[in-house]
């Protein structure tokens, strides 16, 4: 499929909303795509998304003011908030901070919500390409549960997918390569959104733009999978994910269940990376202002299996406040060489709390991740036999996070790790 090549590997960013919430300011995406470009930019990372909000003068967090106004233009379509987005003044919309983002060598995207403005429906604002307006095309009953900023849209009706492909005709005047798409895969509360997502293909197929599909927010159905596959680049497996100990542990049967539907193109996605100086002006995630709660052991252990398992890398900490550690887990060429290149990714075993993880790589190597994810300390213990190896073929053996040679194994082997801690090892083969 053709837009499966606009994503052949899996998307590596930044996202504004696990620092920012609703309320990011232009100098702050630039502030971090300014960093991006120094430190991550060589590494492979290279998206600086705009999330949820941008529209709204008034954020103030993450927390959503109900039924407030959005600026919006004539065609019922939201537009920038000039307030917070100085240069998008005049009608230029997104596309200055676009051009700012791409002179930097990087690429741009924004969120967006399924659907039409609720305003838009009340004042019955004209629909660009059509001669319906936008009561005509919306479907009032189709609302998010969590903000009430949209209504969906009725897609018996022909000019809805007017609605769509004039959304994403601005957005490719504003020359955006990467769409977030929210309140429209989640399985638990209304079901996903499966014909909006149709349209939605199809108006990007139609704006001529190659744009990045990443729909949110989770848990998507497995019973979906083909049809998330034929449409979108990316799709969230779990709703919100924060650095609780439990949502990391829960991520593990996620990415297990999984599993077998990751293709080039095509990526189940765990969610963004609560890393760094969070909760800037968030709330969300159980605390405010603070640095990941995850400690480093839990920190090395979410990039491994993210890695591994080839999720989408979304950054959702202020770059700029990085230290040292939190650098190191961005820019190990070893390991994001693994997220890039690696395949075959599975679950070995998973036995008492201890979870082992094996992929290959293109250049006769085997990745092994070895987890304990348990409280106490435990030894994780792999015969290569599990692996389809025997020890006469293995010519060394790395620990990737230390940057470490590891003896030669015999048949066996063993990490004696601490509670929620991993290793990962590159295996060169003879």
């Amino acid at each position: 499929m053709k837009h499966h090549q606009y994503a052949l590997t899996p998307p590596m960013g930044w996202n504004s909303w696990d620092c920012y919430g609703a309320t990011v300011t232009e100098s702050e995406v630039k502030g971090n795509a300014d960093y991006m470009a120094k430190h991550l930019k060589e590494y492979g990372w290279e998206y600086i998304v705009v999330d949820i909000q941008w529209s709204e003068p008034g954020a103030i967090s993450s927390a959503y003011r109900p039924f407030v106004p959005l600026e919006m233009d004539e065609y019922s379509r939201l537009i920038p908030a000039e307030n917070r987005f100085p240069s998008s003044k005049g009608g230029k919309g997104f596309k200055p901070l676009a051009d700012y983002v791409h002179n930097l060598g990087l690429k741009f995207g924004i969120h967006i919500m399924r659907g039409i403005p609720r305003q838009a429906v009340h004042q019955n604002t004209k629909i660009k390409g059509s001669n319906l307006r936008a009561r005509d095309i919306a479907s009032p009953n189709s609302i998010c549960p969590w903000n009430t900023d949209m209504y969906g849209l009725d897609y018996t009706k022909e000019d809805a997918q007017a609605y769509y492909d004039s959304l994403f005709e601005l957005y490719a005047e504003w020359e955006v390569d990467f769409i977030k798409i929210d309140d429209i895969a989640d399985s638990k509360i209304y079901g996903p959104h499966l014909e909006e997502i149709k349209m939605i293909r199809k108006a990007i197929d139609r704006c001529g733009r190659p744009m990045v599909l990443s729909l949110s927010p989770g848990p998507a159905s497995l019973n979906d999978a083909a049809i998330l596959e034929e449409n979108a680049n990316m799709w969230r497996m779990t709703d919100d994910f924060w650095d609780l100990w439990e949502l990391l542990y829960d991520m593990f049967d996620r990415c297990y269940r999984w599993s077998k539907n990751i293709g080039p193109g095509y990526w189940p996605d765990a969610d963004m990376l609560p890393l760094g100086h969070i909760g800037i002006r968030s709330i969300d995630g159980g605390a405010s202002d603070r640095y990941t709660r995850f400690t480093h052991d839990e920190q090395i252990t979410m990039m491994t299996l993210w890695s591994i398992f080839k999720s989408p890398l979304m950054f959702g900490g202020e770059l700029r406040d990085n230290d040292a550690f939190t650098l190191s887990l961005l820019t190990n060429e070893e390991v994001i060489k693994m997220h890039r290149e690696g395949s075959g990714a599975r679950q070995v075993f998973r036995h008492h709390d201890r979870v082992v993880w094996t992929s290959s790589g293109p250049e006769q190597e085997v990745y092994l991740a070895l987890f304990n994810i348990a409280d106490i300390d435990q030894t994780v213990t792999v015969d290569l036999g599990q692996i389809d190896l025997e020890a006469d073929q293995i010519a060394s053996i790395t620990d990737l996070w230390q940057g470490q040679p590891l003896p030669m194994a015999n048949q066996l082997i063993k990490s004696h790790l601490r509670p929620h801690a991993c290793q990962l090892l590159k295996i060169k083969l003879n």
